[in-house]
């Protein structure tokens, strides 16, 4: 787990000791739901607060971890809105995406699609085309300098309705950077159903982007069937709730669609009760094909390796299993055949060599 006053995971090969933990430290990884924001480490969020003093969030990185305490969903969502509000121009942007992909390079993690939320940042007066040329030079920054492969997902904020929707349509598809491979849908679940938001997901697949909506968190299977029959969902954002609908199960193990299973936030959000009653069990053994992620690891003091460590004690794996696991995020990932080849061949190697 980071350091919750540094948002620093020990880095690879250092400080994961031996055993299971020491082979989730040094594994190459994938992660497939992870927010932007959200990943700001607490020294980041500091320096933004300090930069920004009109805001709410505390500048002690200290003090962050009472603030990141979350009450329910509705109290999360509030909290990260406030650190939403911290990225105001350009270099924050750009700092922010960064950094990001340096705390990704400590965990050994190789490639990862980061949900990103364009009209957050536009509608408090960035530029759209800045924006884009900012994650962009964090992106190639993150490959060249630190060996991170980052593409981007835009995700409609489902609380902010019909307009935030058409304009981050509009800005995927009139300033689609070249990073950008997926469309999503995330926010509160309860009270904003899917289906309004079909007109805007048939446009981004239309132009080619993959659909990959938030569903079944908060709410109950009919969401997640929404998000598959409506919005055309390649993938699913949490989707926990699908244990309460036997052919919901059926139908996600029949056609491989993979589940983004974030087991720290269900807990820190109050979507489950604990770890020990999180559904991932009964996900994998229904066939269900389960990727690992940390969602918005420094708010919940998590971070991918530490999700890793949380769901081997949870299905009862061994190296060999964790490996699978993290072969599954590959496979689901929207990485061209031959990156996806590439990571999967070091993974094996991997741990080929760790058994040796």
């Amino acid at each position: 787990m980071p350091d919750i006053a540094t948002g620093q995971a020990p880095a690879p090969g250092r400080g994961g000791g031996g055993g299971l933990d020491g082979f989730i430290a040094g594994l190459p990884k994938a992660e497939l739901h992870v927010h932007h924001v959200g990943s700001a480490s607490p020294r980041i969020v500091a320096e933004l607060a300090a930069r920004h003093p009109d805001s709410a969030v505390p500048a002690d990185p200290a003090a962050l971890a009472d603030y990141f305490t979350f009450r329910d969903f509705a109290h999360f969502i509030e909290v990260y809105l406030s650190v939403v509000d911290l990225i105001r121009d350009a270099e924050d942007v750009r700092l922010l995406t960064f950094e990001v992909a340096r705390d990704m390079a400590r965990q050994n993690i190789r490639y990862a699609e980061l949900t990103v939320t364009p009209f957050s940042s536009t509608r408090r007066g960035i530029p759209g085309r800045a924006f884009m040329e900012a994650i962009e030079d964090a992106r190639k920054a993150a490959e060249s300098e630190l060996g991170v492969t980052l593409r981007w997902c835009f995700d409609i904020p489902g609380e902010a309705g019909l307009a935030a929707a058409e304009q981050t349509t509009r800005l995927a598809l009139d300033l689609r950077p070249d990073g950008l491979v997926s469309f999503g849908l995330g926010g509160p679940e309860v009270g904003v159903p899917r289906p309004q938001f079909k007109p805007y997901f048939d446009q981004a697949r239309a132009a080619g982007l993959h659909s990959v909506p938030h569903a079944g968190e908060t709410t109950g299977p009919q969401t997640i069937w929404d998000a598959l029959q409506v919005l055309g969902a390649e993938r699913i954002g949490h989707g926990t709730s699908a244990v309460g609908d036997p052919r919901l199960l059926d139908h996600l193990a029949e056609r491989r669609i993979p589940l983004e299973v974030c087991p720290t936030s269900n807990v820190a959000t109050r979507a489950v009760a604990s770890l020990d009653e999180h559904p991932i069990r009964r996900l994998a053994d229904a066939g269900v094909l389960v990727t690992v992620n940390s969602d918005d690891p420094p708010m919940f003091g998590t971070d991918l390796n530490t999700e890793y460590a949380v769901a081997a004690r949870l299905l009862e794996l061994d190296p060999a299993g964790v490996a699978a696991l993290a072969a599954n995020a590959v496979e689901a990932s929207f990485l061209d055949p031959a990156g996806k080849r590439a990571l999967a061949a070091e993974i094996a190697a991997y741990t080929t060599s760790w058994g040796g």
